[in-house]
């Protein structure tokens, strides 16, 4: 693969090598950074803001250039800014002073998950002071903006080429969930189409018909519906297909440690195999051999 772009601490974008076939297809992780700014500010420890990342997410996908897929990932960390809310989901009981621009009511906001997190583990404050409105717009232009700009023009790219493009936005999951301040174990996947709003329901099911043909559980918008980059992104009616998908970090890594176990190997041939088989996919719908 070649490295096309490049923002140290920021993004990297991947394509193809050279004599590979392209795909109408983009991957992207935006979660899996770990390049911790040094203005961050935090007061909580390093480890204990890293349980918010979805660590190694960007090691299973990184082969989708060899399929003919294009690869962007974020190297800055999701508790720093996240790049998959709203640049408008502002907390604001985080904040020194008045938010000048308009604010987008959300449940994750209200639960200290907005844009910036004021919140890890539930009830453990990251910061020990309110944040200024310059340093949240700092990170805004610096950050999340430079990675939406980049999918977009990767997505536009593809569209503009084929008419039509699938682009998989790529996630984990922690392995179980609450129910009624009970812990629930989760399914191996979770696909997110927004109820089929960000792509054809037909990829959603072609993704989890192949999953489930490797063996694994697969839920469909249950417990996550895909957040704000395919809700930005996925536009099937113009040709632009948007699906989340969420891994469960039970089959490759040690959750408390943050580190790959013996399952990774297997977790990521057979993450490799589905790259390739959506890269098919795509490519028969617009009729390339």
């Amino acid at each position: 693969m070649q490295r096309k772009t490049y923002l140290p601490g920021v993004l990297v974008h991947y394509e193809p090598a050279p004599g590979v076939a392209l795909a109408p297809v983009v991957f992207d992780s935006p979660h899996s950074g770990y390049d911790y700014p040094g203005d961050f500010g935090h007061v909580v420890p390093r480890d204990m803001l890293r349980r918010a990342e979805d660590a190694f997410v960007d090691d299973l996908y990184a082969d989708a250039p060899a399929a003919g897929a294009a690869f962007l990932k974020a190297l800055f960390p999701r508790a720093y800014i996240d790049p998959n809310r709203h640049e408008d989901e502002i907390d604001t009981d985080m904040l020194a002073e008045p938010w000048p621009r308009p604010v987008r009511a959300s449940e994750k906001a209200e639960m200290g998950l907005g844009l910036i997190r004021r919140l890890i583990k539930g009830r453990v404050h990251i910061y020990d002071r309110p944040l200024t409105v310059d340093e949240i717009m700092a990170r805004i232009e610096s950050y999340h903006r430079p990675y939406h700009d980049e999918l977009a023009s990767m997505i536009e790219e593809r569209l503009g080429a084929y008419g039509s493009v699938w682009h998989v936005n790529c996630h984990s999951m922690r392995t179980t969930g609450r129910h009624q301040g009970k812990p629930i174990p989760r399914d191996d996947f979770v696909l997110g189409d927004r109820e089929g709003e960000s792509c054809d329901p037909a990829f959603t099911e072609f993704v989890a018909e192949r999953l489930r043909a490797m063996g694994y559980s697969v839920q469909i918008n249950h417990p996550f519906k895909g957040a704000e980059l395919v809700a930005r992104f996925g536009r099937p009616l113009s040709g632009s297909h948007s699906l989340q998908i969420e891994v469960n970090r039970g089959l490759y890594m040690d959750e408390d440690r943050i580190e790959k176990h013996d399952g990774f190997a297997a977790l990521k041939a057979n993450i490799d195999r589905l790259i390739s088989d959506v890269c098919t996919f795509a490519k028969e719908q617009i009729g390339a051999k």
